[in-house]
């Protein structure tokens, strides 16, 4: 039986998203696809307590990363829009670090400055090429009859823009903090 849950996280929100992805597997579902930006499916399982982690590599994983996670007993079974998604169940035996993909602190805070620089970064320069010039545009009256639904409706993108932008850059900046050693 599959089922698919409606949910919303941002760049930032990985860390929540793998909590969430963790009580859904202990409530016997796991998760078997994602299409973004929300839609989780899920197959029925057994109820577990399995541990997920999302690794950010905007690219293919080579053989060998793959091999060394494996090799720690992770299992890889998707990607999606540059994220990695891995599992492992959880057991009476597991040593309190054994539960995390990253070994060191370091690799956690540079996914994070990966984060800023390859997603982050990107969508502050569409808004600031794309929405602001609207916007502005549709507020001077530039855009004719029409002006105040476009007014509205650029006004709705920036003010969801530059929310999502500072919460994403804040929150992306605390994990990273978090992690420097």
């Amino acid at each position: 039986m599959r089922k698919t849950f409606i949910r919303f996280f941002t760049i930032a929100d990985y860390e929540e998203e793998e909590a969430w992805l963790r009580e859904q597997h202990q409530s016997g579902w796991r998760l078997v696809g994602l299409t973004p930006p929300c839609f989780y499916v899920f197959e029925a399982c057994e109820p577990q307590d399995v541990v997920y982690r999302l690794d950010f590599k905007n690219a293919k994983p080579s053989g060998e990363y793959l091999q060394l996670a494996r090799d720690f007993g992770w299992e890889y079974f998707m990607s999606s829009m540059g994220w990695l998604f891995f599992r492992k169940p959880t057991d009476a035996a597991m040593e309190p670090d054994e539960d995390e993909l990253f070994s060191d602190n370091a690799s956690r805070a540079d996914m994070a400055a990966s984060i800023v620089r390859t997603r982050l970064v990107p969508i502050a320069i569409i808004f600031l090429c794309c929405v602001l010039p609207n916007l502005f545009n549709a507020v001077s009256g530039r855009l004719g009859a029409f002006g105040w639904i476009f007014t509205r409706l650029f006004g709705a993108i920036f003010l969801i823009d530059v929310y999502l932008i500072v919460h994403c850059g804040i929150k992306l900046k605390r994990i990273r903090d978090r992690y420097r050693w």
